[in-house]
């Protein structure tokens, strides 16, 4: 690819689980979340592309809601299974629902949940009207009122993001997962069987959840694993979720995200990224190589946060963007 930063690719091994617990010294320190950690791309989408609509279903899926997209040809030819998980837009998006169907066309049963029980990221359309009368009413003018009224409607719209960011912890959203993973093992076992395990894809909000899902960490229930007194002394650990994973223009994720990981990752991101910042990048990186842990990373630039998701854009440099960050995608989980 001549328009992306090809970084490491290292053979998978074993990693240190990093996510629940304070990483350990060896590990990435966790960094803080951004100022502004949601971009109008996480939470509003782009026009969908002419002629574009969406030819999944929804339906519940072990009493969550999901939408599910299937090859034509399923279930006479062998699919295998794929977990899509969208931004904050959500499960209603047409244009996340063409995503799945993409994918469904390249031989993947597709099951993508919703990770917000009903209520996807406020698009601020009560903030964003408050900023479009407000800039409206500032055309022309520079007084102290109308600075006041755009930066008021800025701060609305900030408002509405953190407290829906409070609500969908990942207290609240890997529950919802764990699911919706019972329920696709159970409803659609031969596409497991057929690909020897679960694939996902995350974009957005949903991208650092393929992290968590990609890696190893310590059971909820404290046991300790095997019999030995060394192994005793070692807590029980939860296997990664899913055999490989792809995520683009992740959002809220820290350095120790990256801890434990051990399924294959390939990772789109965008060059200057305010929301997965380069230093997060780096380190990501070198605790994977440094981990054994599978990995490719492209960086894309020229093109904004979200641009991997289905969504019409003007400019080509982004649409052909779009289709390379798919294919790259498509092309890790098919060889894995």
């Amino acid at each position: 690819m001549t328009d992306a930063e090809l970084a490491t690719k290292a053979p998978e091994s074993d990693a240190q689980d990093t996510n629940t617990p304070p990483p350990p010294s060896d590990s990435p320190a966790a960094t803080p979340t951004p100022t502004n950690p949601l971009s109008e791309h996480c939470t509003s989408d782009r026009p969908t592309p002419t002629g574009l609509s969406s030819t999944g279903e929804l339906t519940k899926l072990n009493d969550v809601d999901v939408y599910i997209s299937k090859p034509p040809d399923y279930p006479h030819t062998p699919s295998r299974l794929l977990l899509l998980l969208t931004g904050g837009t959500g499960l209603h998006s047409v244009n996340n629902q063409i995503q799945a169907d993409r994918f469904a066309s390249e031989g993947y049963v597709v099951v993508m949940p919703d990770l917000f029980a009903g209520d996807p990221a406020p698009n601020s359309r009560a903030a964003a009207d408050m900023a479009v009368a407000a800039e409206a009413s500032s055309s022309g003018s520079s007084s102290l009122l109308d600075v006041f009224k755009v930066k008021a409607a800025e701060a609305a719209k900030s408002f509405l993001i953190d407290m829906w960011l409070a609500r969908h912890t990942e207290e609240k959203v890997l529950p919802i997962l764990e699911r919706v993973l019972e329920g696709a093992r159970d409803e659609f076992a031969d596409a497991v069987s057929h690909g020897g395990g679960v694939y996902a894809v995350g974009y957005c909000f949903g991208a650092r959840y393929i992290l968590l899902l990609a890696a190893e960490r310590p059971s909820p229930s404290g046991q300790r694993q095997g019999q030995g007194d060394e192994e005793a002394n070692r807590p029980a650990v939860v296997a990664p979720r899913i055999k490989a994973g792809a995520l683009a223009h992740a959002t809220l994720v820290s350095k120790g995200d990256f801890g434990g990981l051990k399924a294959p990752l390939s990772v789109v991101c965008v060059e200057n990224d305010p929301l997965f910042p380069d230093e997060v990048r780096i380190a990501g990186e070198e605790y994977m190589s440094e981990n054994g842990v599978e990995h490719e990373v492209q960086v894309y630039p020229g093109v904004p946060h979200g641009f991997a998701v289905v969504g019409d854009y003007e400019d080509a440099n982004i649409k052909i963007a779009q289709v390379t960050a798919f294919e790259q995608m498509l092309k890790w989980i098919n060889e894995h």
